[in-house]
């Protein structure tokens, strides 16, 4: 076989692309990528900036594709998650029912 089949895909809030395609046998996914033409399609996708990943797992763009891969280019994140998960903490403290400050015995 000199062809394998693959998939690159980019997601927007409001729109997910897939772009299948018939790549060589040895494709890298950065090659995959170029050959798809989502770049000219997402001019503000930067392969030196977006991380890329294959299934969700994070990839190297000299990583060598195999037969039914998808490529996922991921946009950056606004929000760090540690941030977002610190600052929901935070707020659950302070809106908990029954003040938390109080002495166990003040309702006697």
């Amino acid at each position: 076989m000199s062809e394998i089949l693959v998939e690159v895909a980019y997601a927007l809030p409001q729109q997910q692309v897939i772009l299948p395609l018939k790549v060589p046998v040895g494709t890298t996914a950065e090659q995959a990528i170029r050959a798809s033409g989502i770049l000219t399609r997402f001019p503000e996708i930067d392969l030196t900036k977006n991380k890329v990943g294959i299934f969700g797992k994070l990839t190297r763009l000299d990583t060598v594709l195999r037969e039914r891969d998808r490529v996922e280019i991921y946009r950056p994140l606004i929000a760090d998650p540690k941030e977002v998960r610190r600052r929901r903490a935070e707020e659950g403290k302070v809106m908990k029912k029954g003040g938390g400050d109080m002495p166990a015995d003040a309702s006697a």
